[in-house]
């Protein structure tokens, strides 16, 4: 079965829903999920609707012809996808391999749909744990005088394989202005701390001599400048000071795990939609 997914956004006016909704009923669609959010500071509003394909009049393929002319009267920002449509996915990855090894065992378990067609690293770390899955590994040695060049090389596979979404499952490498440009949303990132807090290096280590009492994890799209793209998910989780330095990663570490698959869930399934560097999360 398959459905239809309409993401939309404009400036708030009556007789949006009613519109969007009676344009799938008059069509003979079944509404499945339908979420609204209106943003008071900027008058803005937000839907995201999915309904059933089954019986309705109008063909996948004229769908966003016949909508277009709604779209335009409200002046609105929109896209349309369709549920069979699996995003191709492509996992960067460094040394830490708790976050690899976490999203290829969801998705090999299906809770993500998806098409995971590569993992791409710095090291060869995640090499064998690509191989355990059936992944295709590729491997980009990277320094400060060629790092330019192999990103054009990635950039180069990653549009031959049709790759759709970036997964950085705590790749320890800054991308580019030009790479990020070329994957815009595309890009979901896992920090390591609960952002803006303890940024930089070693956040556990900063965390732990601080005496905090929860630490976090936070999952972004990536923008230029570096962990300030718009937050996803976050999450925490309390620690004490009868926690060890490695507890205290422990803790962190699965907590990561949880944090970024929720993201890229979340993405899969068309319920993000970016604005003014933040995100609606629909239900």
């Amino acid at each position: 079965m398959s459905q239809a997914i309409l993401l939309i956004s404009c400036l708030d006016r009556k007789g949006i829903t009613a519109t969007v909704t009676n344009f799938i009923y008059q069509n003979n669609g079944n509404i499945l999920h339908a979420d609204q959010h209106i943003d008071n500071e900027s008058n803005t509003f937000f839907m995201r609707v999915e309904w059933d394909l089954r019986g309705f009049r109008v063909s996948r393929a004229r769908i966003a012809a016949v909508f277009a002319p709604i779209a335009k009267k409200f002046g609105m920002r929109w896209q349309l996808f369709f549920s069979d449509q699996i995003s191709r996915v492509a996992i960067f990855v460094s040394k830490p391999l708790h976050c690899l090894y976490d999203l290829l065992w969801r998705y090999k378990a299906g809770q993500l749909n998806c098409q995971i067609s590569l993992v791409i690293s710095n090291h060869f770390y995640a090499r064998e744990v690509a191989e355990k899955f059936a992944i295709p590994f590729f491997y980009f040695d990277i320094n400060p005088k060629n790092k330019l060049l192999q990103e054009r090389k990635q950039t180069s596979l990653l549009k031959k394989e049709g790759i759709d979404l970036l997964i950085l499952a705590r790749y320890h490498q800054i991308l580019s202005g030009s790479f990020v440009k070329e994957f815009e949303q595309r890009i979901i990132n896992i920090h390591h701390s609960f952002l803006p807090a303890f940024v930089g290096q070693n956040p556990y280590l900063q965390a732990y001599r601080k005496g905090v009492k929860i630490i976090g994890a936070t999952s972004h799209y990536v923008v230029e400048k570096l962990d300030e793209g718009p937050i996803i998910e976050q999450d925490i989780v309390r620690v004490s000071h009868r926690d060890t330095l490695e507890e205290f990663k422990r803790k962190g570490e699965d907590l990561e795990k949880l944090v970024l698959s929720r993201a890229v869930r979340w993405h899969l399934e068309k319920k993000v939609l970016c604005f003014n560097n933040k995100t609606v999360i629909f239900d």
